[in-house]
């Protein structure tokens, strides 16, 4: 199975797998508006043993075959890990 790769311009590290390329009518009409134009990075064979960096390829294939598209959303940090104890007398 292919996926087609798309990075939105308007929602910093947030990418939208497509199981056509440029099929984007597969998205509801909320998810086009909020990531807003989106610009092609990827053409990906997610052939079984295939890993990707952010995302559980089966869950993506997966989506794939249900919906027809897969949404990638940041990591968000349970806690700043600048604010909790480091264990130093400071």
């Amino acid at each position: 199975m292919h996926a087609y790769v798309y990075k939105s311009q308007r929602k910093a590290d947030t990418y939208v797998y497509l199981a056509q390329r440029d099929a984007f009518d597969v998205l509801p009409a909320p998810v086009r508006e909020r990531l807003g134009a989106l610009t092609f990075v990827l053409d990906v064979a997610l052939v079984p043993g295939r890993r990707l960096a952010r995302e559980n390829p089966e869950v993506v294939r997966d989506h794939l075959q249900r919906t027809g598209f897969h949404l990638q959303m940041p990591v968000t940090l349970a806690a700043d890990p600048l604010t909790g104890d480091w264990g130093t007398d400071a």
